[in-house]
């Protein structure tokens, strides 16, 4: 029987930032396809290999540049007071304990790796998220303050001149911004994806709070795309439940 794992607040802000977050790096593609470059005219940048080629239309948004535009400040304004609601209800109560590295963060998250490599056999116990989440999770705010502090320098490089000057100048806050998108990109995509490989019942807790701790990676010794049918459904091989080594300093059993 599932209970609540997630607050409606967190559940609320995590699809408004998967949508609001797809429209603005969708407009933002469309607004650096108007000059698919980093380069000013007549120089050269050192470290975009793709100069000159724009974005595919099919991953644009906003039609036009204006549009783009609009919709992109829209989004960044809806993003930043979302962020803002999230990270103060995590901090208030208490739940920023789930996703903030622990002690033992780097040794964890190796047994985690060694685990998905099928070195290690038995699932490493976890709280509420394993390392590898929780580093994820821990690092997201922090690209997402460079995505916002690099747009505003751009978007005002004139009157916000020391911010834009400390970013390296226009180009390089530019630059910066569109790295910070793709890291939020790819992040993003690797989180859907290990939703789906490891913990398809995640899903749910995220749609209605509940999640039935029966059917978590741990109690599976789910891997990506390796054992994800609930326990009640496994042929059980052994009357023994799999060996657990006893939970390491800062993580919770």
């Amino acid at each position: 029987m599932g209970r609540p794992r997630h607050h409606w607040i967190v559940r609320v802000t995590h699809w408004v930032n998967a949508i609001a977050l797809t429209i603005m790096v969708g407009s933002g593609l469309r607004i650096f396809n108007a000059y698919p470059r980093f380069a000013r005219r007549g120089s050269t940048f050192c470290c975009y290999p793709f100069e000159g080629k724009s974005i595919p239309r099919n991953f644009t948004f906003g039609g036009w540049l204006g549009g783009a535009r609009h919709w992109h400040f829209a989004m960044m304004w809806l993003l930043v007071v979302n962020g803002i609601v999230y990270l103060a209800y995590v901090y208030l109560h208490g739940e920023w304990r789930d996703i903030v590295p622990m002690r033992g963060f780097a040794r964890n998250s190796w047994e985690m790796i060694r685990f998905y490599l099928f070195i290690r056999k038995d699932h490493p116990i976890q709280g509420k998220h394993n390392a590898l989440q929780r580093g994820t999770y821990f690092v997201l705010p922090w690209i997402a303050l460079l995505a916002v502090v690099s747009g505003i320098a751009i978007w005002k490089p004139v009157q916000l001149a020391p911010l834009t000057d400390l970013l390296g100048g226009y180009v390089w806050a530019r630059y910066w911004h569109f790295v910070a998108m793709t890291l939020l990109v790819v992040l993003s995509l690797v989180h859907v994806i290990m939703v789906f490989a490891v913990d398809p019942y995640s899903l749910k807790s995220m749609i209605t709070g509940g999640y039935d701790e029966a059917n978590s990676p741990q109690a599976r010794n789910a891997r990506p795309f390796y054992h994800l049918l609930p326990n009640r459904f496994r042929t059980k091989t052994s009357s023994k439940p799999p060996t657990q080594t006893p939970p390491v300093a800062g993580e919770s059993a």
